[in-house]
């Protein structure tokens, strides 16, 4: 998404380290295969559209799209992606056509944004993903973010992080509303996490 927004490659892929990832935003992506984020998108838009529900684009679909078919760039099983290889298929710097084509004069955010922005969008979706019975326990949120997303360790996991954010779960929420704010609805807290906050509970079970 950052990308989309015009921020510089490089920046996003330092905040990512910096919160902690075990693998930076854009090679990861590269490894999926961008192909697969986009196939995932499409079906999960025409099941959204099929049950009467809205679909709201994420910034990064274009940034994906343009990848793929404007630049045929599919990551790293393609030879090319976000980051460039060698004959051996190994990751050798960042596409330097990312600058060229996506970033944009004066589009930089604070890097503490950058960072909690991607912390942040995996908690609040979990707590989406809690509220429609998707997730059934904190743990296997927890658990699975951990393991499966590579969500940082430090934190415990996406609704730990939420749970020990300063000033708790009300902080969060604040922080949240902040970060919607500023970049979009897709960061306002869910009711379930506003409830939560409010009775001054934590995600726990």
């Amino acid at each position: 998404a950052m990308v989309g927004e015009g921020v510089e490659p490089a920046s996003v892929e330092q905040a990512a380290a910096q919160a902690g990832y075990p693998a930076r935003v854009l090679s990861l992506m590269d490894e999926l295969t961008l192909t697969l984020p986009r196939r995932i998108r499409e079906e999960t838009r025409r099941a959204v559209l099929e049950a009467g529900g809205t679909w709201h684009t994420h910034p990064a679909e274009a940034v994906i799209d343009r990848m793929v078919d404007e630049f045929g760039r599919p990551g790293r099983s393609g030879g090319a992606g976000f980051y460039e290889y060698d004959e051996e298929g190994r990751r050798t710097r960042l596409w330097p056509g990312l600058r060229e084509h996506f970033t944009r004069p004066g589009a930089d955010i604070p890097f503490e944004d950058m960072k909690e922005r991607m912390l942040f969008s995996e908690a609040l979706d979990a707590v989406r993903c809690l509220e429609e019975g998707v997730l059934t326990s904190v743990a296997d949120a927890n658990v699975g973010s951990l393991l499966g997303i590579g969500f940082p360790a430090w934190t415990g996991g996406v609704l730990q992080y939420a749970n020990g954010y300063a000033g708790g779960l009300p902080g969060f929420v604040a922080r949240a509303r902040e970060l919607a704010e500023r970049y979009g609805e897709r960061f306002a807290p869910p009711a379930l996490l506003v409830e939560k906050a409010e009775r001054g509970g934590t995600f726990t079970d």
